[in-house]
């Protein structure tokens, strides 16, 4: 209770210094979209006033990027961790913010006890799903009222539109996620419940997601979006590409919200798309080119990437109820580790240096009065 009261002082402390006609991203789109962004333990903690002014100026709608997952919110059976937590929707009620829950079911970031019974040995299905659905009750359950919208499950679908064979799926079949989106409304009614992934511009991974989201609104489940993870590189997808996904997801009758953005401007080994954790290289000169500073035609073309991806995301903002960055400045970007460990990356629209990138603002500037 105590750190949570000097968190809102220190708040009221930071906001009150901004300077009141100060324009932030947030206000360029306010008639089009919620602007987000993904925070971590620090900013929510209070402990780098100088990040939080900057989340207060530009930004009004939360995610929490790891701090929700299951190993740090429920490490242990009969152990959860709501430091982060409570911490984080306090953040959420200060500034007004749409506040996300981010996720309650997924396969990484996931203890092994959750799957397995005192012998070892893998649960059955209604054990798992027990499991699953009391996690559920209590996380969920805590924030009743004070999150807006639950990733309530995050990637269970491969490339090609077929199920993940996660530990998940295994035991319980798509049931698991059947089961995880009753139980998420079962506990907060009011709350927005969303599916959430990557390469959702694939039209292959899309067809499955969709079958599976409207074969459960037939039967009656609460899902209301679809969140497209929007890691995205410099030159791919295409914004065809994207674009198909963004208006297959709303004829289909949900909501539609881009997620985890930001644009890698670095080259990666292989064809590695998307945000699968598993894939990992070691770091090396060849794809970690910009270790002093990015070149001036890779800020370029980062720029003109953000404007043709923000005058998309314009237009069908109809169908777009929110845009969240995946980190607030590039320092803080998982790019910097993904898929290449410890590279020097720049892919967020504020710098190292606290400092907005004016030329990419000033171009999203002129799309929001379209």
């Amino acid at each position: 209770m105590l750190k949570n009261t000097l968190l809102l002082i220190c708040l009221t402390i930071v906001f009150s210094a901004q300077k009141p006609n100060e324009e932030g991203l947030k206000d360029l789109f306010t008639d089009s979209f919620y602007i987000g962004v993904a925070v971590n333990g620090q900013q929510v903690s209070g402990k780098v006033p100088e990040e939080l002014a900057l989340i207060e100026r530009h930004f009004n709608s939360l995610s929490p990027e790891n701090g929700l997952k299951w190993e740090k919110v429920h490490p242990e059976m009969d152990r959860y961790d709501f430091e982060f937590g409570d911490a984080y929707v306090a953040l959420g009620e200060k500034l007004g913010a749409f506040t996300i829950g981010h996720c309650l079911v997924w396969h990484q970031q996931v203890p092994n006890w959750v799957f397995v019974d005192e012998a070892g040995r893998l649960l059955g299905k209604e054990a798992l799903l027990s499991r699953m659905e009391d996690h559920i009750a209590q996380v969920a359950g805590r924030y009743k009222g004070k999150i807006d919208g639950w990733d309530v499950v995050n990637e269970a679908f491969n490339e090609d539109g077929s199920y993940r064979e996660s530990n998940w799926y295994k035991v319980a079949g798509k049931d698991f996620i059947k089961a995880a989106f009753r139980k998420a409304h079962e506990v907060d009614p009011a709350a927005e419940l969303y599916y959430n992934d990557y390469n959702v511009w694939k039209a292959s991974k899309r067809a499955g997601i969709l079958t599976l989201a409207k074969e459960m609104k037939a039967e009656g489940i609460q899902i209301d979006g679809i969140g497209m993870q929007g890691h995205y590189m410099l030159e791919s997808p295409s914004l065809e590409q994207i674009e198909q996904g963004i208006i297959e997801i709303a004829e289909a009758g949900f909501q539609v919200m881009i997620t985890e953005l930001d644009v890698d401007v670095l080259p990666r080994p292989g064809n590695t798309q998307g945000a699968d954790l598993n894939i990992n290289f070691a770091n090396s000169p060849k794809y970690n080119p910009f270790a002093n500073g990015i070149s001036p035609e890779s800020a370029a073309k980062l720029s003109q990437r953000y404007t043709d991806l923000f005058q998309l995301f314009q237009k069908h903002k109809d169908k777009i109820s929110r845009v969240t960055f995946w980190g607030l400045h590039d320092g803080r970007s998982w790019l910097n580790n993904f898929p290449v460990r410890s590279r020097t990356n720049y892919p967020l629209l504020i710098d190292r240096d606290l400092k907005v990138k004016e030329d990419v603002f000033a171009k999203l500037k002129a799309i929001s009065k379209d």
